[in-house]
């Protein structure tokens, strides 16, 4: 009996865009993907697959231009954080209409944190997007989600890759991909020429104030002087990469496909194109050994 794949989607931001082709890579060898457990970016993609809508979402997302990315985000100054979250998944729900889990086909599984308890709270039932909307949260960026029993935030805070979710099965194989891992110079994106960078739109910089988006200009990345955003967004993905590393310890899967988390910034969405690329690469990197477990 041919086995299936139990596929474990990490957190990452952007750099989740890579999660579609792996996706893709799978499905194009005819390989049965029999359940999808994601945390933030990875239940985003994640959900979307096993709901059905992939293949629409990765046009609209491929097409992003930095405006339309910024555009995307609905602003706001509170002591919670500075993005609400709730005008990219309306953009979802025009997509695909409402989606509740228990009815897609396979099997679906979100991550996110109750803030208050420091509880995990996975979702497996219920409305996709809220579920995904609670999963995204990431502390410092977006505003948390809250239900009548929770306060919940990205699922990335404690279980960034939620191995730990995948059940033992006889005809089955786990395939982690992590969006966190080492430095690797083959998978990661080129930096951008200065004139290459578009100022940010006018409403922008209005709202957020400057210190919060301006860094030294420095080629290297671990110059001195760092934006605020830049700091919450490093030291996040720092926790993530070491919490990663237990749990991977702890819950060696089958087939690890690992991204560096320098590959590119978290809110890199309008460089969805480049991301995908190198989704593509490292499939096929992995493709032999994949193969070969199945």
């Amino acid at each position: 009996m041919k086995k299936k794949v139990q596929l474990i989607l990490g957190s990452g931001g952007a750099r989740g865009i890579a999660h579609i082709p792996i996706i893709e890579g799978l499905l194009k060898d005819e390989v049965e993907i029999s359940k999808v457990i994601g945390c933030s970016m990875g239940a985003v993609i994640g959900g979307i697959y096993a709901a059905g809508h992939l293949e629409e979402y990765k046009k609209w997302l491929l097409s992003l231009t930095r405006n339309e990315v910024f555009d995307l985000m609905d602003f706001t100054l509170t002591k919670e954080g500075f993005i609400k979250g709730d005008k990219i998944f309306n953009k979802h729900r025009e997509m695909t209409g409402d989606l509740l889990i228990e009815e897609f086909k396979i099997p679906f599984t979100a991550v996110a944190v109750d803030i208050i308890s420091g509880e995990e709270v996975y979702f497996s039932k219920g409305d996709l997007y809220d579920a995904l909307r609670a999963s995204v949260a990431i502390p410092g960026f977006i505003i948390p989600h809250k239900t009548e029993q929770h306060v919940l935030i990205d699922g990335g805070v404690t279980n960034p890759l939620p191995l730990n979710l995948a059940t033992k099965e006889d005809h089955s194989i786990v395939v982690g991909v992590d969006l966190s891992g080492p430095s690797d110079k083959n998978l990661e994106l080129k930096k951008e020429n200065k004139e290459d960078k578009k100022p940010l739109p006018h409403w922008f910089e209005q709202i957020i104030p400057s210190y919060l988006q301006n860094e030294e200009d420095s080629a290297e990345e671990d110059r001195e002087t760092l934006s605020l955003l830049r700091l919450i967004e490093t030291t996040f993905t720092l926790s993530q990469t070491k919490v990663n590393e237990l749990t991977i310890a702890h819950y060696p899967p089958d087939i690890l496909i690992r991204f560096p988390r320098k590959m590119t910034q978290t809110l890199d969405f309008f460089r969805a194109n480049e991301i995908y690329t190198l989704g593509k690469q490292a499939y096929e990197l992995n493709r032999k050994t994949i193969l070969e477990k199945l």
